[in-house]
């Protein structure tokens, strides 16, 4: 069948499919296959100060940060609302990420008017280096490695733009639907597609990998340490076991309302995907009120809540800490 790519949307021209998703998805299960994720932004940070600088402004804690060990952060607003997700790995001269795709520019905007007299340089790499997922040993040619909890038991390749030309005959390629069926079964939500402009870190689940609970002071983090020390965030993720005898999946932003109240809205559906094993499944954000057991109803589509964050999450329930 060939390559079929997205047509719209955050991940429009990415490649979604070669011909068999269910296939796909099987063999990055059984530890073969590779994902082109080339349309995320890209970016690097060099300069002596490049990790403490960064540290001053996002909620992981990178004073400490060893070269080669992936890592996640959140940049916020004052009030604590979700800006941008920062997929980061140092190999000990430059701090290397990405970021979700159109998301780039005005990252790399805000983090260069933030330099102020610390000795750092940012740039956006999109144009002469891509990013990689695989399940199989790191290649060969690469510029970077990233091995972190949200990079679902794979690699993050960072590789020369130039090469993705090479991978044309590369065998077990899977798309962009194997990966993201993937990290949804994973509970991992995506910035932009399973949130929105009120989403607080605390509502998608701390402690968590991109959270940092005891480091000094961020933009935001009176909101996540007050939240987190009183308990009960506004709205919590959920993971959504969907009808499977409904052909489509519910579009991004769809609202979410009581199946035995269809007149209430209380959240709304981000990503979904249909599972090799487990089906169509989905992310949401619900109110932390409806309780765990409720069914819910997107349009016509039944779904269950599998519980992703605990509606009482805070320092009360005395949640594991990493």
């Amino acid at each position: 069948m060939g390559l079929i790519r997205a047509e719209q949307g955050i991940d429009a021209g990415a490649v979604v499919h070669t011909g068999d998703p269910m296939r796909e998805q099987r063999d990055l299960e059984r530890g073969v296959g590779w994902v082109d994720l080339s349309h995320r932004g890209l970016f690097t940070v060099t300069g002596p100060d490049r990790l403490v600088w960064l540290n001053a402004m996002c909620t992981q804690d990178l004073t400490g940060a060893a070269p080669g060990r992936g890592t996640s952060a959140l940049m916020l607003d004052a009030q604590g609302h979700l800006l941008y997700h920062l997929a980061l790995v140092d190999d000990g001269t430059t701090l290397w990420g990405h970021t979700e795709p159109g998301a780039v520019a005005g990252l790399v905007d805000f983090l260069d008017r933030m330099r102020f007299l610390s000795r750092v340089e940012v740039a956006d790499r999109t144009g002469d280096v891509a990013l990689v997922w695989t399940v199989e040993e790191p290649w060969e040619g690469r510029l970077a490695t990233r091995r972190a909890a949200d990079t679902l038991g794979g690699t993050d390749l960072f590789l020369p733009r130039d090469r993705l030309g090479t991978l044309a005959d590369r065998p077990h390629r899977a798309g962009l639907w194997a990966y993201e069926a993937r990290r949804i079964a994973a509970g991992i939500a995506r910035v932009g597609v399973d949130t929105d402009d009120r989403t607080i870190p605390n509502e998608l689940g701390v402690p968590g990998p991109a959270v940092h609970l005891d480091k000094g002071c961020y933009p935001g983090q009176e909101t996540v340490a007050r939240v987190w020390n009183l308990g009960r965030p506004p709205r919590r993720l959920v993971r959504l076991q969907l009808d499977g005898s409904m052909d489509a999946l519910p579009a991004v932003g769809a609202p979410l309302v009581v199946r035995d109240a269809p007149e209430r809205v209380v959240g709304f559906v981000g990503s979904s995907a249909r599972h090799f094993e487990e089906g169509p499944i989905a992310l949401g954000l619900v109110k932390r009120s409806v309780p765990v057991d409720v069914d819910l109803l997107i349009g016509d589509i039944a779904a269950a809540q599998e519980p992703l964050v605990d509606p009482d999450a805070g320092l009360h329930v005395r949640a594991a800490r990493p």
